[in-house]
């Protein structure tokens, strides 16, 4: 017996000494910020809980990463390799670990080579050397200044960009907003940019310099600030760097000549193939030139529907430019200070459009204002900032015969990049899927990671325009042994399971989210769209975000609790509540507290989180309805997590609830005590449902130190009455907070109804004893109606006025 025991004992120490597996990894940055394409790199991925790596997830071509190792679980360390074609620009990226994905970062591909900033450059005359045509790998920590000396020829182009708040990688709310100068050799700024129209927070510049010498590229914080994670990358050399195109939008499936403005080099015109297909709200367009490409792109649109372009002058409406048919894409500039455009359309009466300009979002510095006017000039509509800043408008016509639509800044400012594209288009039903927000600027929750043998649970919305059909949701490529369980999207909202089979093994995907609307031969196709904060502050606004049109999804290691609901009988009453059981199968050894909350709650019904104790097995969630909840049945999902060396997900399966009008309403009559006496308060009830036996009735609400004792109904009372026992510290004056819980047990469970909101008991002070009583005059008129027969109400309060007189 006594060595079973201690094989027993070494069998419990061996499993209490097994490694705690990580969960919820994070990824903080990835160090280097990025690569020259057609190369190989080491980088580090500076997180937490990635000891478990498995893969990279990367959302566009050209990129991939192996080699992954992760002894230090703060660390992972990578080869990426970078196609020779891989796409210049920013890539999203995420770590899938063993147990989780982290949140959304990038990497950055550009085509020049690069070099790593080398310290002590922060003073003038220590500058680091660097030759033209390279990106500069640096980071600015807490006031620190960085030069670069470069050998130029008079005349010579030079451009600095810098990528720096698009790199995201200080923590979210550190804003490293980047500044960029050219110095020449006696520390004379030449030329300096912070913000720019182009690239928001980062600056760029351009200068042809006035004589052969060295010069200094000078880059710091903008505000003297910067830490160890204020990360840049600086693009110093002779390239492209136009900073506008023109058209700025085209045709799908065309080719579009597009000039190039803005380049210090002169206007530069290149053709461009447009895909067929693009559903991106913004094509990347970038400028090749003498060998060299510019290293960021500019924005693209591309439309259903043609061009037209404006044609000067055009500033006033006798001279606008005339436009063939509607739908179509009206192309300008607002080319200098106070210029105004005009385009002329012919349109039918009740014809109506959607007047859509791009301009900031394409990154020109135009904050348009367009209005439509008709034949006699006259303005019918109009609009400012409705895109925040572009404008937008939805307008239908009046009659048949000619428009004028004209656009123009709103502080009449003006240049040669002032581009505008104002896109005319019909009412096009439109629907787009994606994750709500569970926080404001948060990542949490914004992917699907299914524990083996478990379920997981998220929410699927649709934001629709002009379009209110029903969506069927399906996700073809699923990681292997995972199944999704969805109703049809029938509102904006809907709850979907995930649920990982016992043998599935861990891996994942980058999925497609298809929304395919029910009715037959629907133009709409709904796709997943995911726009990830990644620089914010203070719930404001953010300052970068990435958006990506694929679902992270990944099956994980089993993870030691379940959570089940259990189904309830009955339903919750509109005005009612209902205390929801959640049981937690634990596994051996786990004893660890367990946090629920609702998925989703249902129209009209609220919830607040619980959490089942540590070392016990189940909770009550306390859910209540409103008076105006939907009745119907709706499917109701519980999600928790724990603290397994992280933040650990489990989903229950879905339960029904059911929302039911009440079985009995009420209506608390006014009642008046005394002090240190009782009252009865009469309670008018109104049998909605029959229900079988007795009731159970409380009047809550009632003042400090006044009780009422608890009393049963059947579903044929019409009234019940209260005794209700003011104490002698009850607080004088009305109180209206009282009503009744009434609960009615069906199938052995409770029907909790709260019912006669806003009752009134009015308490008094003791009458005065007769000793100091004053002498109240007879009064010198009739009583009005004296025939009128006495209420209930009335004869309870006579009753109680005769009961203090004994």
């Amino acid at each position: 017996m006594r060595q079973m025991w201690v094989i027993f004992a070494m069998v419990v120490a061996l499993a209490l000494a097994a490694p705690v597996r990580a969960a919820s990894p994070d990824l903080a940055n990835v160090i280097p910020r990025g690569g020259q394409r057609g190369t190989e790199i080491n980088v580090v991925f500076h997180g937490d809980r990635l000891g478990d790596a498995r893969e990279v997830f990367v959302y566009s071509p050209g990129v991939t990463f192996s080699q992954l190792d992760a002894k230090d679980p703060k660390k992972l360390t990578a080869k990426v390799t970078i196609a020779p074609d891989a796409p210049l620009g920013e890539h999203c990226l995420r770590v899938r670990t063993a147990t989780g994905i982290t949140p959304l970062r990038t990497f950055y591909v550009g085509a020049l080579p690069h070099v790593d900033e080398k310290e002590p450059n922060s003073e003038f005359d220590k500058s680091q050397k660097i030759e033209l045509n390279v990106t500069v790998n640096g980071v600015i920590t807490n006031e620190d200044l960085d030069y670069y000396a470069i050998d130029l020829k008079k005349g010579q182009r030079i451009t600095a960009e810098v990528e720096g708040m698009r790199l995201a990688s200080t923590a979210p709310q550190a804003i490293f907003d980047p500044f960029v100068a050219i110095l020449d050799g006696k520390q004379f700024e030449l030329i300096a940019s912070d913000d720019s129209a182009l690239f928001l927070q980062d600056p760029v510049l351009s200068l042809a310099v006035p004589e052969d010498g060295r010069y200094y590229v000078f880059v710091r914080e903008s505000a003297y600030g910067g830490d160890d994670n204020s990360h840049y990358r600086l693009h110093v050399g002779a390239f492209p760097r136009p900073r506008a195109v023109f058209p700025p939008g085209g045709q799908a499936g065309t080719e579009q000549a597009v000039k190039f403005i803005g380049d210090i080099a002169g206007e530069h015109e290149q053709t461009f193939k447009l895909p067929a297909e693009f559903h991106q709200p913004y094509f990347p367009l970038f400028l090749a030139r003498h060998g060299a490409v510019a290293p960021s792109a500019n924005r693209f649109r591309i439309s259903p529907f043609g061009n037209v372009m404006e044609a000067e002058p055009n500033n006033e409406i006798k001279t606008a430019t005339p436009v063939a048919a509607l739908p179509i894409a009206m192309n300008g500039v607002i080319g200098d200070k106070g210029d105004v455009d005009f385009f002329k359309v012919a349109a039918k009466k009740d014809q109506t459009f959607d007047f859509n300009v791009y301009a900031r979002r394409l990154r020109s510095p135009l904050d348009s204002v367009i209005h439509i006017f008709d034949a006699a000039g006259k303005v019918l509509n109009g609009n400012d900032d409705n895109q925040s800043p572009d404008s937008y408008q939805r307008f239908t016509f009046p009659a048949d015969g000619e428009y004028t639509i004209r656009i123009y800044d709103q502080l009449y400012d003006g240049g040669p990049d002032y581009v505008y594209r104002i896109e005319v288009s019909p009412i096009t039903p439109a629907a787009t899927l994606g994750i709500p927000l569970i926080t404001a600027n948060s990542q949490e929750r914004q992917t699907i990671v299914v524990p083996r043998g478990n379920r997981y649970a998220t929410l699927i919305r649709a934001t629709r325009s002009d379009f209110a059909g029903d969506i069927k949701l399906s996700i073809d490529n699923l990681p292997q042994g995972i199944t999704m369980h969805a109703d049809t999207l029938k509102g904006d909202m809907i709850p979907v399971l995930f649920e990982a089979d016992d043998a599935a093994a861990t891996g994942g995907a980058l999925v497609d989210v298809v929304g395919t609307p029910t009715e037959a031969n629907s133009p709409v196709r709904a796709s997943f769209s995911q726009t990830v904060d990644l620089v914010y502050r203070n719930n404001q606004p953010p300052y970068y975000t990435a958006t990506v049109s694929k679902l992270a999804v990944a099956v994980a290691e089993e993870v030691p609790f379940k959570l089940n609901i259990v189904q309830p009988k009955v339903p919750i009453v509109q005005n009612g509540s209902m205390q929801l059981k959640v049981i937690a199968e634990r596994k051996p050894g786990f004893a660890a507290p367990i946090n629920l909350t609702m998925l989703q709650n249902p129209p009209g019904i609220g919830s607040g989180g619980v959490a089942i104790a540590e070392n016990t097995s189940e909770a009550t969630m306390t859910l209540s309805a409103s008076g105006d909840a939907a009745a119907g049945k709706s499917k109701i999902c519980v999600i928790g997590n724990a603290d397994i060396n992280g933040t650990t997900w489990a989903a229950s399966p879905f339960a029904e609830l059911e929302v039911a009008a009440p079985f009995v309403t009420a209506k608390v009559e006014m009642a008046a005590a005394e002090q240190g006496k009782s009252a009865p308060v009469l309670i008018n009830l109104e049998q909605k449902t029959p229900f079988d036996g007795k009731a159970k009735v409380q009047l809550v609400g009632l003042p400090p130190n006044a009780t009422a004792p608890e009393m049963e109904i059947t579903s044929a009372d019409k009234t019940v009455v209260f005794e209700v026992k003011a104490d002698a510290k009850t607080p004088v004056g009305q109180h209206n907070a009282l009503f009744c819980i009434v609960t009615v047990t069906k199938d052995g469970e409770p029907i909790v109804h709260n019912i006669g909101q806003g009752g009134v008991l009015r308490v008094d002070a003791p009458a005065p004893s007769p000793a100091t009583a004053q002498v109240v005059a007879a009064p010198t008129t009739a009583p009005v109606n004296p025939e009128k027969p006495l209420s209930r109400l009335d004869k309870l309060r006579l009753e109680a006025k005769q009961a203090m007189k004994q």
